[in-house]
């Protein structure tokens, strides 16, 4: 699963936990979300309404 937050250029991409990939913009600023393997964890009825609070986090 990939949300895209922001239409700006990715310059870098961390794992920053197992499966979680953030992508960062030039200026440190997380544009996007991965999380890998959610297919398999998840069914589809289960993904209709997805709730999460994504902490601040930007790249020093």
């Amino acid at each position: 699963m990939y949300i895209r937050f922001a239409e700006r250029p990715i310059v870098e991409s961390e794992e920053v936990s197992r499966g979680i990939i953030l992508d960062f913009d030039d200026e440190g600023r997380v544009v996007g979300l991965e999380i890998l393997g959610v297919s398999e964890k998840f069914s589809p009825e289960d993904l209709q309404s997805v709730q999460v609070e994504i902490p601040s986090f930007s790249k020093a």
